[in-house]
């Protein structure tokens, strides 16, 4: 019955009617036959024969074939092979068992796959760890080695199997150093930028930072340490190098503020004679002087006057570059700050014959801050906004109390960063100008840059002016900017927290 069902034949079709090897895969019956006949050094023909012939022989015979159902499809099976013998022991038939091999086959092809892929893995990983420039080692939890890449080798000089099975502190000039790195990666769980000194077998010293974790098996039970020595001997020298430049840059630093320093003196003294003495000369000239004496002498005044910013700019822009530029802060009222830049601007405003329009907030305008700078910063917006505003036209400063928001680092509820805010004063300068172009904006703020228009061609500026702006409410904890339409105008604003910067030191450290 078994049969029956594993082979779609009914016993009466085949009952006295055919021999096994007809309903077997011919080609691996021939096969069988010629292997038979070279074992046993005779010939087989392929057939029955060759399917009962070690059984024939009284030898156990287990062999693997494909039978071929009636519907011709066909399946693996295993035969077993047993000589059935009368009582004097004479061959009187044979008994085939056969039983399907497809799912074993199946399950043994599976295996085989399954090895291929571990073998892959475990050859994907291997690459890995040996492709790391990293000298990667593993050990137990007492420090022994129990496996490491060709990085490990070079760095000690010593073969995998010579480290594998040793302590991992031998390796090191400082062992107890080493041996604290696994006992604190083994209470920490992980260990980071921990500084060794490598050994290897001919004396050479490698400074190395270590970093490691614990690893663990599928129960989650220790099973060793994963490291990583990382050689810093090039950094370290990179670090030196670079520590070495910045302390070459800051004596150059300091020798070019002292020199304009220095500079600014020597230069100052003559010229502010040579301003003083033209002032004096205008003023008391009288009918002495002749109008083309009287516009030369204008002309000397104005220009050491100009030269005279220039110097002084220049000095506070080196001491800012050095660091050496403090703010001396204070409680501030805008207002005077403001009354006395508009003040300070007002002869450049009458030659032209232009108003400016003050649009103060109503409360309080008082802030910490330098106040000397910030009547700096509104003496550069409000000479800028008079040179390029045409004759007759109109300046406007705003100046408001708001606030503005503030991000305080460090603090976040789930992925949400906590914000709050601060009070500022916002001041803007606006003209009836020119206008600037779009691709002239990025320049506004940069040291001796000057935006080119057949305007600014005639107005006198240093180029320094907004780049000093910018680092003085920047060291304020502040912020500037400009806004500008081609034709229309412009306005530059700048902010000012009421509480002043955060760090009250140079500008190097001011928030």
């Amino acid at each position: 019955v078994g049969a029956e069902r594993m082979l779609g034949y009914a016993a009466a079709d085949v009952m006295n009617k055919i021999t096994p090897a007809e309903i077997s895969d011919p080609e691996e019956v021939v096969a069988r036959a010629k292997a038979l006949s070279l074992e046993f050094g005779t010939t087989i023909t392929p057939g029955f024969e060759a399917l009962v012939f070690k059984a024939s022989r009284g030898i156990e015979d287990i062999y693997e074939l494909t039978y071929i159902r009636k519907d011709g499809s066909r399946f693996p099976a295993i035969v077993s092979v047993t000589a059935l013998r009368d009582a004097e022991d004479a061959i009187i038939g044979y008994l085939l068992i056969g039983t399907d091999n497809t799912a074993r086959n199946q399950v043994e092809e599976e295996r085989k796959k399954l090895d291929q892929r571990l073998r892959d893995q475990h050859f994907y990983t291997r690459s890995l760890i040996e492709s790391n420039i990293d000298a990667l080692m593993t050990t137990d939890p007492r420090g022994i080695i129990t496996d490491v890449n060709k990085q490990m080798e070079s760095l000690t000089g010593c073969t995998r199997d010579e480290l594998i099975g040793a302590p991992f502190k031998n390796y090191f000039t400082d062992a107890d150093r080493a041996e604290a790195a696994i006992k604190r990666v083994l209470s920490e769980g992980t260990v980071s930028n921990y500084e060794l000194t490598a050994r290897a077998r001919d004396g050479t010293l490698t400074l190395v930072s270590y970093n490691a974790s614990t690893f663990h098996d599928r129960e989650r039970v220790l099973q060793g340490v994963f490291a990583a020595a990382r050689d810093m001997t090039e950094l370290k020298l990179i670090e030196q190098a670079l520590q070495q430049k910045n302390l070459e840059l800051e004596a150059a630093s300091r020798m070019k503020s002292e020199f304009l320093a220095n500079m600014s003196h020597e230069l100052r003294t003559p010229l502010n004679a040579i301003i003083g003495f033209s002032d004096l000369m205008l003023e008391g000239g009288g009918g002495g002087i002749s109008a083309q004496q009287r516009e030369f002498l204008d002309a000397v005044l104005r220009n050491g006057r100009h030269l005279l910013t220039l110097i002084n700019s220049v000095l506070d822009l080196s001491k800012i570059e050095a660091g050496r530029m403090s703010l001396v802060l204070a409680s501030t009222d805008l207002r005077e700050a403001i009354t006395g830049a508009v003040s300070d601007t007002a002869s450049l405003r009458a030659a032209k014959r232009q108003e400016c329009i003050l649009r103060l907030e109503s409360g309080s305008l008082m802030v910490v801050a330098d106040g000397l700078r910030v009547r700096q910063v509104l003496f550069n917006l409000l000479s800028n906004a008079s040179k390029f505003t045409p004759d007759g036209g109109e300046i406007v400063l705003t100046a408001v109390r708001t606030q503005a928001p503030l991000p305080l680092p460090a603090e976040r509820t789930g992925d949400e960063r906590r914000v709050t805010s601060q009070d500022v004063v916002w001041i803007s300068v606006a003209d009836s100008g020119i206008g600037i172009a779009t691709e002239d904006m990025p320049k506004l703020f940069q040291e001796f840059s000057q935006v080119e228009s057949s305007a600014s061609r005639h107005a006198q500026g240093t180029g320094l002016g907004l780049a000093l702006s910018k680092k003085f409410v920047e060291m304020h904890g502040g912020t500037i900017g400009a806004e500008s339409v081609l034709t229309r105008g412009s306005t530059f604003w700048f902010i000012l927290p009421v509480t002043g910067p955060m760090r009250r030191n140079s500008v190097g450290e001011a928030a």
